[in-house]
């Protein structure tokens, strides 16, 4: 009986990503998505419907969701920040939070629906309440979003909400929040990066660390694995670049020491576009790295590092940079 419920238990976690649906064309979803611009939140059961309902699959139902709610929803800086600092305020006293939080969903809720504005756990509820009317099992997985200001170096504080959907019997990840755009001080940015859609567990566990470990979909990731690694940015989700090796952002070394650095991507890249960079103020220096490979999607080269001192390193992608490395030369 034991064996059973394990083997169910795997079997409800496989390992998936949207490479699983390379077949599907898309195109129908996301039109569907277009021509439903500007619809009103008043009615959830309606909108889902005229979402979805010339869509055969789940997949494609679930892209038609997911587009529309990155496209016509805004994110709410103020509601962010307002809900950052109570948490850093109750951060010693859970129930004071829930208690206070509680009463603010009223106006994140009211503000979703009036204004179309709002943060992360909204995204979320909504994705997830348009999925419940399409027949789609989807859940909001909270937990640590690491950025260049958040949960860098230590798990700090549970700062962000995404969704997990149940596609084919199969579980996978998204993210509809960083996915909708970016911020620029208090201004949002909208820019749909479809990067975060069904994304590789792998990739989408370098900046994501659920409080229910059961959602990382990978074997196995501590929290001090997940802060120790690069760090990467929306970008990396664009062109789906897992890095490997330096699995850590933090690397000492002695002078003359080489380092090999390698990433997998998952759409493909040309050597020319292939570049580590460090800045020396706004000037921007190329390192000359040797033994460039590009073999079945993996791509690795080496640099030796002859002189003393501490360098801030970017794996960089075309014009992206995707992984950081902060490497000290002793």
């Amino acid at each position: 009986m034991k064996f059973i419920i394990l083997a169910l238990f795997f079997v409800n976690f496989t390992f998936a990503q949207v490479s699983d649906f390379e077949s599907v064309d898309f195109t129908l979803a996301d039109h569907m998505a277009k021509i439903n611009k500007g619809a009103s939140l008043d009615h959830l059961p309606n909108l889902s419907y005229n979402l979805t309902h010339k869509l055969q699959t789940d997949v494609e139902k679930f892209r038609a969701i997911y587009t529309w709610v990155c496209k016509n929803i805004k994110a709410d800086i103020n509601q962010e920040n307002t809900i950052f600092k109570k948490k850093r305020k109750y951060q010693n006293d859970s129930l004071k939070f829930i208690k206070w939080n509680n009463q603010y969903l009223k106006t994140v809720f009211g503000t979703l629906l009036k204004d179309k504005k709002t943060m992360c756990t909204g995204y979320a509820y909504l994705i997830k309440e348009l999925c419940l009317f399409a027949n789609i099992e989807c859940e909001i997985i909270n937990g640590y979003g690491r950025s260049i200001t958040s949960n860098v170096n230590k798990l700090e504080i549970a700062n962000h909400s995404w969704n997990a959907v149940k596609l084919n019997d199969k579980w996978y990840l998204c993210d509809a929040t960083w996915s909708s755009g970016y911020t620029i001080g208090n201004t949002f940015m909208s820019d749909f990066n479809d990067g975060y859609f069904l994304t590789d567990p792998i990739l989408f566990s370098k900046s994501h660390y659920p409080l229910q470990e059961k959602w990382l979909l990978i074997d196995s990731l501590t929290p001090t694995q997940f802060t120790n690694s690069p760090l990467i940015y929306s970008e990396s989700f664009k062109h789906k670049i897992i890095p490997i090796n330096p699995n850590e952002m933090h690397i000492s070394i002695k002078r003359n020491h080489k380092i090999d650095f390698s990433f997998k991507s998952l759409k493909q890249i040309t050597n020319h576009t292939i570049s580590l960079i460090k800045y020396n103020g706004i000037e921007e220096i190329t390192f000359e790295v040797s033994n460039l490979k590009n073999e079945n999607g993996t791509i690795s080269f080496d640099y030796t590092f002859k002189r003393k001192g501490l360098y801030d390193v970017h794996l960089k992608i075309n014009n992206d940079i995707v992984a950081t490395y902060v490497i000290q030369v002793s």
